[in-house]
């Protein structure tokens, strides 16, 4: 495998200085929350063991919880982002076939490319509402196709496809014998009906998530892929087990004591979110040189400009950052146009989005 650095890590706030942004609007989470904020203390006699190779018990078990699945079904990893790795690694090769949405969360398709598969993409469109179309994925499917690989809540878009689209997927990926790769990372953040766990609905179907962009806690690095196959679980693990062995017992003990509080911690975070959105709606909907897609889940938008700004694009987010100090994170990032960025509304303070967004306007003009 050849490695190349993704421009969205690239540019990043971190590696550009936090220090240098003050309104930043590239985030794709809540806010980051602190053990104070979350009222945890690590208790001093936790044993910094080897943990179980799978994940504590009681963590993959919250994991699941109401979704009719078991904790046997679930191996915790390192961040959603580990779950990809481990997947694209096992499951593919230079002489498989891969079909992903696009635009997509660069990992999705970066470490595929990285293992030099053959790839499909199914280009999701502004006009037709960035939705799934399950034609264009039936017609994309090869005899060599390892993976189906989509996101929901899309990442940037922040769409949900609707549940018949899910059963379509589901159905059509188990006809044509291929796996259905489900990031739901956003799954718990969500603005209409919850969809159902994916993984829940078939034995081919890998569901992904983490707790980093729902809770704001993406420093403990911990996130998981969940599965009904016991044969492809037991790849899984051995993935793990040869690229860290085991998770950390201590991010595995703050993740335990947030699921245990899934509920209070997310009904507050869902109705912050849901004044965040109304403030971005009514901000797209007065701002003339802008469009969008309203999101349906998710911290996430992705406004398009309906003309080229003064200058260009290029001289646009120049501007935005040097004049303004405001960050967003432009199109070439989901390799898409730049006059399409991301938004993310769910990490900033309230007077950070409302500032974010003026500067946005004034950037767009001068």
């Amino acid at each position: 495998m050849k490695y190349l650095r993704m421009a969205i890590e690239v540019e990043s706030p971190e590696e550009y200085g936090y220090e240098k942004i003050k309104n930043n609007l590239s985030e794709s989470s809540i806010a980051d929350q602190s053990l104070h904020s979350l009222g945890l203390m690590i208790p001093t006699d936790l044993i910094l063991m080897y943990n179980e190779h799978r994940g504590s018990g009681r963590l993959r078990e919250l994991i699941v919880e109401d979704s009719g699945l078991s904790k046997d079904d679930v191996l915790v990893t390192s961040g959603a982002a580990g779950a990809l790795f481990i997947i694209s690694t096992s499951q593919l090769t230079k002489e498989d076939h891969l079909v992903v949405v696009r635009p997509n969360y660069a990992t999705n398709i970066e470490t595929p490319k990285a293992i030099g598969c053959d790839i499909t993409y199914i280009d999701l469109s502004f006009e037709g509402g960035f939705a799934i179309d399950l034609a264009s994925i039936e017609n994309a499917i090869k005899p060599s196709t390892r993976i189906v690989s989509v996101t929901c809540p899309h990442n940037p878009t922040g769409v949900v496809m609707s549940r018949e689209t899910l059963n379509g997927l589901v159905a059509l990926t188990k006809e044509k014998g291929c796996f259905l790769l489900v990031d739901e990372t956003y799954r718990d953040i969500h603005y209409g009906e919850k969809l159902p766990l994916a993984a829940s609905l078939g034995d081919h179907i890998i569901s992904v998530a983490s707790l980093s962009k729902s809770y704001g806690i993406p420093g403990i690095r911990t996130g998981w892929l969940i599965t009904q196959n016991k044969a492809l679980q037991e790849e899984f693990l051995a993935a793990k087990e040869q690229i860290n062995i085991s998770g950390s017992v201590i991010d595995e003990w703050v993740a335990e004591q947030v699921l245990e509080r899934r509920e209070s911690l997310l009904s507050q975070t869902r109705k912050e979110m849901q004044t965040r959105l109304d403030m971005v709606e009514a901000w797209i909907e007065k701002e003339e040189l802008l469009e969008w897609v309203r999101p349906s889940g998710g911290v996430v938008c992705f406004p398009r400009m309906k003309t080229d700004p003064p200058e260009g694009t290029t001289r646009f987010y120049e501007r935005l950052l040097l004049k303004h100090a405001t960050y967003v994170g432009p199109g070439h990032w989901f390799d898409m146009p730049d006059t399409f960025f991301r938004l993310g509304f769910g990490w900033p303070t309230l007077e950070q989005l409302q500032a974010g967004m003026d500067a946005i306007s004034q950037a767009l003009r001068s």
